[in-house]
Order: C-alpha cells, then structure tokens, then sequence
C-alpha cells in the first residue's frame, strides 16, 4: 500500500481521508507504484509565507507548494509502474478557503483540485509555456473528473 500521510497544521479543517483516497485514485491513474511515498502538508498563512519565500523567493503565502523528492514520473506501463518517494504538497488552507468562494466550490473541492495540481508538479508536469500548460491542465482536468466520478459513485452507494 502507498504511504500517504496528511497532516493538517492549519486552524481549518477538511477532510483528510478524501484527499488520501483521492491520491490513490490518480497514483492508479499515472501509473505510480503503490510502494511509493508522499506527503500532504495542511497549513495556515505564517507557514506557506515563510515556505514560499524561503524556496519560491516570493513574498506572502500561496495556495499550494510541491517538493519532489525522487524526481519521479509516470510509469510507462501497468506492468513497470514507477516506484519511489514522490516528495510533499503543501496547500494553505486560509488562501484555498478564500479561492474556493471566490470559485464556487466547497473547501474539500478547492482542495483537491490544489492537491492535483500538486500531485503532477511531483511527477514533473509544468505550466511554464502554453503547450506544457495545455497538456498539465488536460491531465489535472481528467483525473478530478475521474475522481468526481469515482467518489460520487462511492459516497451515493454505488
């Protein structure tokens, strides 16, 4: 079984066991080994400040922050899935509250959708030109629908 552990430091609160079972989803998805090892990071806006400064050089909090770890990519086949220790997401829960009003989602939604975002940046997508751009958001657009579709059809009994 992969380990995945989420921590929520921050002062608010969503829900954990979505987000593991989501990453599970899209490791499935990309092909990424059940063996392998990541980290989710929950905080509040002091922390992802000090982060993104510290790493990024920007100053202020952000929504989400990946460090990979074993610059891990997709596995090219079922049968030879990639192994390895993916590295941490850190999302900023006040600062993804905030985007998920201003969205039209739930917390959780937002969340998920940082999380995704930052579960590719770990297996080396990027949005630094359009194509690159074109192709990550493709790639998080398919997998949050795919997760929507599979944890709709589990929390209606299906």
């Amino acid at each position: 079984m992969t380990a995945i552990t989420v921590t929520n430091e921050s002062t608010l609160s969503c829900d954990t066991s979505a987000i593991e079972a989501m990453l599970h989803h899209h490791m499935g998805r990309t092909n990424v080994s059940s063996g392998s090892e990541l980290g989710v990071l929950l905080v509040d806006e002091p922390q992802m400040s000090q982060l993104h400064e510290e790493w990024m050089g920007e100053p202020g909090p952000t929504d989400v922050l990946s460090f990979p770890m074993d610059e891990m990519r997709s596995g090219s086949s079922a049968a030879n899935p990639s192994l390895g220790t993916l590295g941490d997401i850190v999302v900023c829960l006040p600062v993804a509250d905030r985007q998920a009003h201003e969205r039209g989602r739930s917390l959780d939604e937002e969340v998920q959708f940082l999380i995704t975002h930052g579960y590719l940046h770990l297996l080396g997508h990027d949005h630094a030109d359009a194509q690159e751009q074109e192709a990550m958001f493709a790639l998080q657009d398919s997998l949050l629908n795919q997760w929507q579709r599979h944890d709709g059809g589990r929390r209606n009994g299906e």
